[in-house]
């Protein structure tokens, strides 16, 4: 075996291991810890190849997004669910996070329209 066919058998391997990484990412719910024993790397190697590969990076940055949808997903099938009576609290917690705009939330949010230096207690 010649250098460069070792040198692209390493590539290989290489990309191997992140795509398992991957998938044992999302096997266990975006947890990086548990991601990483299950293919036998230590978590430095995890971010040297996050800050290395942008495709990488950008497959590990996907997998909370599909972890919310999953959430979100479960959340409106037990909204949806005609056994969910009695099941408030998710219809609390989807209004406030979802609903902000029509007046669910327990906080105030201000919008400054001056900057904040010339602001005057009366202006508030």
């Amino acid at each position: 075996m010649d250098k460069n066919t070792k040198k692209i058998d390493n590539l290989d391997k290489k990309f191997l291991k992140k795509e398992m990484f991957v998938e044992a990412l999302r096997k266990n719910l975006g947890n990086i810890t548990k991601a990483c024993k299950a293919i036998n790397i230590n978590r430095q190697t995890y971010y040297n190849w996050k800050d290395a590969d942008p495709q990488f990076q950008e497959k590990c940055d996907s997998v909370p997004e599909e972890l919310l949808d999953m959430a979100e997903h479960a959340l409106l099938t037990e909204i949806k669910s005609p056994e969910s009576k009695g099941h408030t609290t998710a219809y609390i917690f989807y209004l406030k996070t979802k609903g902000k705009s029509r007046g669910y939330t327990e906080k105030q949010e201000l919008e400054l329209v001056k900057p904040f230096d010339r602001i005057e207690l009366e202006d508030i």
